[in-house]
């Protein structure tokens, strides 16, 4: 069933997701050479008890940690650890919080350092397509609307979609239904309305877009080595259009 939520809703969504932005934004900043994503692990909780918030992740289905820190081949769901990032690496982190019953939930994919142009490139595309999905977070539209306009945008740069991940509905629940599909055809799908809040969040592997799960049963890499990159945000469907609700 998917939860609409009204106008007040909405607002109070708001606070969650600009937490969300807010330590986004500084590990950003904290993701250089040495550091390793355990630190920014650290920080993320750190800021999130200052701002009265429970992280989202930690405990979730038994994940363990707050932040989900997947590098290079690495497409989501990687687990903080102690290795030093270093230069050249390109570092997925997804975040989420609680805060007044409602979630917020962001992902950014960040160049650690002076990054090949292959994988400047690829961040390119990959954020390029969130916001094209958005653009089609619209009244009246249909839920794979989103999906097609990421899919094209990615092919067309010569990457892939992971097919086997998705996007999500969010609200007083981390996963909520609809289910957001990076790919589909236009005009399918759900009829998208006001209240409708999604979590929009393109992950595209430079190669192929089959990927598998490591033993830890949770890091999920690129069946073929090659990279990966995560952009996320949380989104309303308004009668103005789509308003980003973790846009800093």
């Amino acid at each position: 069933m998917i939860v609409l939520k009204s106008l007040r809703e909405i607002e109070r969504m708001r606070v969650p997701c600009q937490i969300v932005a807010e330590v986004l934004a500084l590990l950003k900043e904290k993701a250089v050479p040495g550091v390793s994503t355990l630190d920014l692990e650290e920080i993320a909780l750190k800021e999130t008890k200052k701002r009265k918030a429970i992280p989202a992740f930690k405990g979730y289905a038994g994940f363990p940690f707050a932040l989900c820190c997947s590098p290079n081949d690495r497409v989501i769901h990687g687990m903080p650890n102690s290795i030093p990032l270093k230069d050249g690496d390109i570092l997925s982190v997804d975040f989420g919080v609680l805060y007044d019953e409602f979630y917020g939930d962001a992902a950014v994919t960040i160049p650690v350092a002076a990054v090949s142009s292959e994988a400047t490139k690829l961040l390119k595309v990959t954020e390029e397509s969130l916001y094209k999905g958005i653009d089609q977070a619209i009244s009246g539209g249909r839920l794979f609307d989103i999906s097609c306009a990421v899919q094209t945008h990615v092919e067309n740069a010569g990457y892939s979609v992971v097919r086997d991940f998705v996007g999500h509905g969010i609200g007083k629940k981390l996963h909520e239904e609809p289910q957001v599909p990076n790919y589909g055809v236009a005009g399918r799908g759900v009829q998208l309305k006001p209240g409708m809040v999604l979590a929009i969040e393109p992950m595209v592997n430079i190669g192929s877009f089959a990927v598998k799960v490591l033993d830890d049963g949770w890091t999920t890499v690129t069946a073929d080595g090659s990279l990966s990159a995560h952009f996320e945000h949380t989104v309303a469907i308004t009668s103005n259009g789509p308003d980003i609700l973790t846009r800093l």
